[in-house]
């Protein structure tokens, strides 16, 4: 956690943020057309803006000062500025609309790629990360894109306008117009310091809100556990701790945004103006000036310096979007990847045969959770797996799901290297069932099937009739179409466990990996449970994972797991035989059993 504090407590150099830059525009490659578009109008805007002036000091000086105006005149100098604001309206509409659009694409298109990516990281990332701070990143970090592509809008449509100005400003008097240019060099440093300063503002101010999100998802995911222990005013507390460092922060930005940005381009504006002013001033003493040469020589000052109050109030936002821009990059530039797959289209799981051949596997690579590991299960057969907590048993599963990648030995399934079997084929031929299954908003149907089109209604029914939950199922109201809140809070563990052996059972896979399956079950529920196991099982190479050694009894092969190795092997009977650490697990479990009785 220091580590991270640290990075997000300096702020982004200049050259990393020309970096972040360079690689976010990647995703507003195919939209340029769009970005093109609002481009042009841009030009046009700026164009415009240089010749409405123009109109009115040739009206003021050629004919208002010298008394030629009539009816006529003033209609037409009235009508032509009026076109001219009505052209600058709809081309200002057009700019905005095109790059909007651009901008709503991008972000999309940033989004969808954020969420897709994250379905290729590893398990080990999001065992790193709160869900709460990936969240944060998928959704506000990639809403700020929005408003930071306006950014450079902001910044093109401001350079078009100061230099439109300059040279308009030079054409009519190049000696003041080469003054102004004094107070560039102050505008440069002014956003020197403002970026160097307000990027690691801000860096802290999005790490805040992340840590918000984090313990704002905590404490909605935890509530029963909150309410059950009384933890609200600790919750309540913490919460407001890190509000309070998020207000902080934000405290921090407006300070800075409040003395660095809009007013400091004010005071230039004035200063410069009054420059002007007082130089025109200078020259009339000598030779009359045109009112209206004065009068447009002003509105090209108020034009050179309008558009840099646009820009650096929007240097909040630019350092914002590098911000939010490099928690996205963190992100794709993540190396927690999925174990990757030397894929065989040829490789097909038929029969089901698993074998570990000294198989060592270590989730942080100093670690080992599993030690030379080698067993073999025989298609049809069930291998059970027993053994304290932190004894390896899941991480087995781990390793022949793929989630994780092993560092040594082999694992064969029907023969074949388990890293050259295509993933779309592993998860279709393996099907997994955990000790807490997880359940979807929507409904009973739609939780089955996991909206896989080529399922049908028929072959729902059929699954969850095999594995005898269709007997709740149809006394629920709407049936297979009974409402499913998120996770499933509505049903109880039994019937959750029995919608997730439907949704495992619809696929037909041909080997089961049973991750204590009954663990969080009432006894009554077991059996009628144990019964859809008995008949899931049939035909199926299992693996199984087991809570309670009662449940295991049938297994052809019982793996006793200590310390990431295998103890002992044998039937249960035999294993009963060795009166070894099974043996002792057991003769614990039947006095507890007793006990409770």
């Amino acid at each position: 956690m220091e580590k991270n504090e640290s990075i997000w407590h300096k702020a982004i150099p200049i050259k990393e943020q020309a970096r972040i830059i360079q690689r976010i525009f990647q995703f507003a490659k195919p939209f340029r057309k769009y970005f093109t578009g609002a481009i042009v109008f841009a030009l046009a805007l700026a164009t415009i803006n240089v010749f409405l002036p123009k109109i009115i000091q040739l009206f003021m000086d050629r004919y208002l000062t010298k008394g030629l105006a009539n009816w006529d005149i003033l209609f037409g100098f009235g009508a032509l500025y009026f076109a001219g604001v009505l052209f600058k309206s709809v081309v200002w509409f057009l700019q905005a609309y095109w790059y909007s659009n651009a901008s709503l694409l991008t972000l999309q298109s940033v989004r969808v790629h954020l969420f897709k990516y994250l379905h290729t990281l590893g398990m080990r990332y999001f065992d790193q990360t709160p869900a709460g701070s990936i969240v944060s990143r998928v959704t506000n970090d990639t809403e700020t894109l929005f408003e930071f592509w306006y950014v450079f809008l902001t910044v093109l449509t401001g350079m078009l306008a100061v230099i439109s100005s300059f040279i308009a400003m030079f054409m009519i008097d190049w000696k003041i117009a080469v003054c102004l240019l004094l107070f560039l060099p102050i505008l440069v440093f002014v956003i020197w310091y403002y970026q160097k300063y307000s990027s690691r503002i801000y860096r802290q101010m999005r790490e805040r809100l992340s840590q918000m999100n984090t313990k704002l998802n905590e404490s909605i995911s935890g509530i029963q556990i909150i309410q059950q222990f009384r933890q609200e005013q600790r919750m309540n507390a913490e919460f407001e701790h890190t509000n309070e460092e998020y207000y902080q922060t934000r405290t921090a930005m407006i300070r800075v945004n409040s003395l660095l940005l809009s007013p400091i381009i004010n005071l230039l504006y004035t200063l410069a103006l009054a420059l002007s002013l007082s130089l025109f001033g200078v020259e009339a003493l000598k030779n009359p000036v045109a009112v209206g040469m004065i009068y447009a020589f002003v509105s090209y000052v108020q034009a050179f310096f309008n558009p840099m109050t646009q820009m650096m109030d929007y240097l909040s936002v630019f350092t914002d979007g590098i911000v939010a821009s490099s928690r996205i990059l963190r992100i794709l530039d993540d190396p927690e990847k999925a174990p990757a797959q030397l894929e065989d289209p040829a490789a097909h799981i038929t029969q089901g045969k698993i074998e570990f051949q000294h198989v060592s596997f270590s989730y942080d690579g100093k670690h080992p959770v599993l030690n030379d590991i080698t067993f073999t299960a025989e298609p049809g057969q069930t291998i059970a797996f027993v053994g304290h907590t932190g004894s390896g048993k899941s991480s087995i599963i781990n390793v022949l799901m793929r989630f994780y990648e092993f560092q040594k030995g082999k694992v064969l399934i029907d023969g074949q290297d388990l890293k050259t079997i295509p993933l779309k084929e592993l998860r279709r031929k393996l099907g997994l069932v955990l000790q807490d299954p997880f359940m979807f908003y929507g409904d009973i149907a739609q939780n089955i099937r996991l909206l896989d089109p080529s399922i049908s209604d028929q072959e729902v029914r059929e699954a969850a009739e095999f594995v005898q939950a269709d007997s709740f199922i149809r006394h629920l109201p709407g049936g297979y179409h009974a409402k499913v809140i998120e996770r499933g809070a509505e049903y109880s563990s039994g019937e959750r466990q029995l919608i997730s052996f439907a949704r495992t059972i619809v696929t037909n896979p041909k080997i089961l990996i049973l991750d204590e399956a009954t663990a969080n079950i009432d006894t009554e529920t077991e059996a009628l449970i144990q019964k859809s196991l008995e008949k899931m099982r049939k035909g199926r190479t299992t693996i199984a994972i087991a809570h309670r050694l009662s449940t295991i009894r049938d297994a052809d092969q019982i793996l006793v797991l200590d310390q990431g190795e295998i103890v002992e092997r044998g039937t249960h009977a035999e294993l009963l035989a060795q009166k070894g650490r099974y043996f002792d697990m057991y003769e614990l479990q039947q006095m507890q059993a007793e006990e409770v009785r």
